[in-house]
């Protein structure tokens, strides 16, 4: 008669704490990984609330930002950019994607989660597997496990290749295009190019916005890919109204203060979902999958930043 009514009030006390969590990472000062690994620490001890199914309210979240974001797409500089660098922005991205596909195999890992994590090294990070991820429905664990395989490799990033960039004495245009091309996080590429100089960050953060059109076609192509018996594709609706949000910031430039507005928002609302999704894995789960999503993400990683330098130092 006494256990339950100790019970209850405690549960309220982590479901108040779960949702304060939360609502902290609308806050500016909350980057992507803390609010993953603040969802993820919280699930571990226990108190991520079970009577929420979590996973549908984060797609619909995700999807929802993934649209948000597209008012932030600059579209006449990103197809310019895009034009000028095609070869290495596509070549970079197929390789990527087909390595990817290549060594889930060879490592006999769960294919959904090794594609997402090559198609957030491909593409744009932590954007990239929010937007493939409800293309190819995969569940709340293989995104989180992507998304932790690339923070982290994010992480590294910030401080390494500025690094080699000052070892190699590369020219700002050139660390500004290589750094948009092999790191993955759009905030990373951000954080790296500007310790590089002024220069390096312009031309990254324009090369990334460029590559962040490609999440279109890629998402698309994953939902061909990963359709399974269905005869017919249904082809996710955010990806629809990604699309014509750019449209509506390109040709209604009049608007340019409520498209900040939205993307602004978007941004942080990205960060709950991050928040939601690091909620959704625990240690025991992490134990359960492995190293190999990291080993993945390293691989990958590492053939996509060579191959890019290389041909990046070719030309010049």
């Amino acid at each position: 008669m006494t256990s339950q009514p100790q019970n209850q009030p405690q549960n309220k006390t982590q479901l108040a704490i779960f949702i304060i969590a939360g609502l902290i990472c609308l806050l500016p000062m909350v980057s992507s990984p803390i609010a993953l690994i603040l969802g993820f620490t919280l699930a571990s001890i226990g108190w991520a609330p079970s009577q929420v199914y979590l996973g549908a309210l984060t797609k619909k979240l995700l999807a929802y930002s993934i649209v948000g974001l597209g008012f932030g797409i600059q579209l006449d500089a990103a197809v310019r950019i895009s034009l000028e660098n095609l070869p290495l922005i596509l070549g970079s991205i197929i390789f990527t994607l087909i390595l990817g596909f290549a060594l889930t195999r060879l490592l006999k890992m769960d294919h959904k989660t090794g594609h997402l994590i090559a198609s957030g090294t491909a593409i744009c990070g932590g954007s990239a597997i929010a937007a493939v991820s409800p293309a190819i429905k995969a569940n709340s664990e293989q995104t989180a496990i992507a998304l932790a395989t690339v923070f982290i490799l994010n992480s590294v990033a910030l401080f390494l290749f500025p690094a080699i960039g000052h070892a190699l004495s590369m020219s700002q245009h050139d660390f500004g295009v290589w750094s948009a091309i092999a790191i993955h996080d759009t905030s990373s590429v951000v954080g790296a190019a500007s310790a590089y100089g002024n220069e390096a960050l312009t031309t990254a953060t324009t090369i990334k916005l460029a590559r962040a059109l490609w999440i279109i076609p890629i998402a698309l192509v994953s939902a061909m890919l990963f359709k399974g018996d269905n005869k017919k594709m249904a082809i996710p609706y955010f990806i629809g109204f990604y699309c014509l949000a750019i449209a509506i910031a390109h040709w209604l430039p009049a608007g340019e203060v409520v498209y900040g507005a939205i993307f602004e928002v978007s941004k942080r609302m990205l960060v709950v979902c991050l928040f939601l999704i690091g909620a959704g894995i625990t240690i025991q789960k992490m134990r359960a999958t492995g190293p190999k999503p990291l080993i993945l993400g390293v691989l990958l990683w590492i053939a996509i930043g060579s191959s890019s330098l290389a041909y990046i130092l070719l030309l010049n």
